[in-house]
C-alpha cells in the first residue's frame, strides 16, 4: 500500500501525526502542493517557505526520499497524484483556517483523506465548556487546556528511513531569497528551541517585554509553517516547569501561557469564523473610524513623530518580524489613537510579517482594539510613551532602528518633542494630538447604534 503524506503547514519529520500514520501504511509520497490561491501570499513568508521545502527536501533524501512538489488546485493534483502511485490512502495534518476546511471538506468527498490533529495540541473542538459551546475568556480556557493535557506527550520521532517510490516526478523549488535573520526549516528551529531553553528562559518572565533585549524565543515563523510543532514546545515548556530554580519554572510557565493563547486564537478561529472579517464583538462593529490615509500611509513607513512606534514600524518593515510588545503599542496607535480601523493594520501585517497567521494575526488585533473576545476593555489606551519608556528604558530599540535619534540620551528620546527637541530629518512632533475621549466617544457611538 502506498501512501501519500500531504505536506500543508508542517515541515518537519519529528512528531509528525500524518507522516508516522503512513509509514505505518507502506511506502510515502511526501507531497506538497504549491496552491494558485496563495499566489498572493507574503513575497516574504513565500521566501520562507520556499526555503524551508528546500530543508525538508535535504531532511528526506538524508533518509532515502525526497520531497515531491507539484503546482495546482489541491484535489486536481492529489487525484493525480493516486492515479500515478496508485495511492490508498492521504495522510495530512489538520489545518483549521476558513480556506483549509473548505478545501479539504471538498476533498474528502472525492479521494481517502484522513486528517490528523497536529497543529495544535488538543483539537478545537476538544476544549469546550460544560454546556459544549465554546471558550471565548482565555483563563477560563487556559485552565480546561492544561487540565487534559496528559502528564507526559508521546511524540513521535523523526523517522531513520522513508522508502518513497521512484517513479513520482517533482517539479523544482521555486527560487527564493534567504532571511538574514531567520533561516528557515526544522533543524534551525530546533537549534533556537536550545537556545532558548539553555540560556534565555532563565529570564524570560522579566525579560519578554523588554524590546531592547533578545528575550523571547524568537520561534513564532517556524511554528507558524509548522517546522516545530506545538506539542514538542508543550512537552518543553512543561519540563521546564518542573525545574528546581525557580526562575526558570516561572518563565517556562509564562511561556507555556502564550503558546496556549496561540491555541486559544486557533479555536476562536475555528467556531466563529466571521472573526476574520468583522468584530468579534458585534457592538464594535460600527465604530466610525477617521481612516486617514495620509496618517496611516505614515504609520506604515515608521514616520509618525512617536520614536517607540516608528522604530517597531521600521523593525517590521526591514526583517520581516517585530516584538509582541511592540505589535500591540503600534496596533493600539493605529486604531485608538488614529482612529483607524484595526483590519487596515492587519492587512498590513499579513502583508509584513514572516510569521504572518490569520488566527494570531487577527486575534492580536481584535484584543488591542477591544473588539474581540477576551479584548483588554476597549476604554484601555496604550500611551506610547509610558510603554516605551518602561519596555525600552535606554532607548536602544529606538536608536537602532530610527538613527536619526541615536543622539539623544535615555531622557529625550521617547518624547523629544516634549522638550523642544528638533532632529534632522525626523518629524517635529507627532502627526497627531492624542485625544482619548474622541477614541472613547467614537466606540460609544458604535455601542449606542446597536442598542438603537
Amino acid at each position: 500500500m502506498t501512501a501519500i503524506w500531504w505536506i500543508r503547514r508542517d515541515l518537519r519529520l519529528t512528531d509528525n501525526a500524518a507522516l508516522h500514520v503512513g509509514l505505518q501504511a507502506g511506502p510515502v509520497v511526501p507531497l506538497f502542493i504549491l496552491d494558485p490561491v496563495f499566489d498572493s501570499s507574503s513575497e516574504r513568508r513565500k521566501n520562507f517557505l520556499y526555503e524551508g521545502l528546500h530543508a525538508l527536501d535535504k531532511d528526506l533524501r538524508e533518509r532515502g526520499s525526497r520531497l515531491v512538489i507539484r503546482t495546482g488546485k489541491p484535489l486536481d493534483v492529489l487525484k493525480q497524484i493516486v492515479e500515478e502511485t496508485n495511492a490508498d490512502a492521504i495522510f495530512a495534518e489538520d489545518d483549521f483556517t476558513p480556506y483549509a476546511r473548505r478545501r479539504d471538506n471538498e476533498i474528502e468527498h472525492h479521494l481517502p483523506l484522513h486528517l490528523f490533529n497536529g497543529q495544535t495540541v488538543h483539537h478545537p473542538a476538544a476544549v469546550l465548556k460544560a454546556d459544549g459551546k465554546p471558550y471565548t475568556v482565555f483563563t477560563p480556557y487556559s485552565k480546561a487546556w492544561k487540565a487534559k493535557l496528559p502528564t507526559k506527550l508521546d511524540l513521535h520521532p523523526a523517522p531513520e528511513h522513508i522508502e518513497t517510490p521512484a517513479s513520482v516526478g517533482s517539479e523544482l523549488t521555486p527560487r527564493y531569497k534567504v532571511s538574514p535573520l531567520f533561516s528557515a526549516g526544522e533543524k534551525e528551529a530546533l537549534v533556537r528551541l536550545e537556545g532558548f531553553l539553555h540560556k534565555r528562559i532563565y529570564q524570560y518572565a522579566e525579560n519578554r517585554n523588554r524590546m531592547d533585549m533578545d528575550g523571547t524565543s524568537s520561534l513564532s515563523p517556524y511554528i507558524r509553517f509548522g517546522m516545530i510543532g506545538l506539542r514538542q514546545l508543550t512537552q518543553a515548556a512543561r519540563l521546564s516547569t518542573s525545574n528546581l530554580r525557580p526562575s526558570i519554572s516561572k518563565g517556562a510557565e509564562i511561556w507555556l501561557n502564550e503558546l496556549i493563547w496561540r491555541e486559544f486564537y486557533i479555536q476562536i478561529l475555528y467556531h466563529f469564523p466571521y472573526v476574520a472579517k468583522t468584530a468579534f464583538n458585534q457592538s464594535l462593529a460600527n465604530i466610525p473610524w477617521r481612516n486617514d490615509v495620509s496618517e496611516f500611509e505614515a504609520w506604515k513607513r515608521g514616520e509618525t513623530g512617536v520614536p517607540v512606534v516608528d522604530a517597531a514600524m521600521r523593525q517590521l518593515k526591514e526583517i520581516g518580524w517585530m516584538h509582541n510588545r511592540a505589535r500591540m503599542i503600534v496596533a493600539s496607535y493605529l486604531v485608538k489613537d488614529l482612529l483607524i480601523d484595526w483590519r487596515w493594520g492587519e492587512a498590513w501585517f499579513m502583508e509584513n510579517l514572516l510569521d504572518g497567521d490569520i488566527a494570531a494575526n487577527n486575534g492580536g488585533w481584535q484584543w488591542t482594539a477591544g473588539t474581540g473576545t477576551d479584548a483588554a476593555p476597549y476604554f484601555r489606551i496604550f500611551n506610547p510613551v509610558l510603554q516605551s519608556a518602561r519596555f525600552d528604558p535606554n532607548g536602544d530599540y529606538i536608536r537602532k532602528w530610527v538613527p536619526e535619534l541615536r543622539g539623544l540620551d535615555a531622557k529625550d528620546i521617547h518624547a523629544p518633542w516634549e522638550k523642544g527637541i528638533k532632529v534632522k530629518g525626523y518629524p517635529e512632533r507627532p502627526i497627531i494630538e492624542r485625544d482619548k475621549e474622541r477614541t472613547l466617544r467614537a466606540y460609544k457611538m458604535s455601542k449606542e447604534e446597536v442598542k438603537g
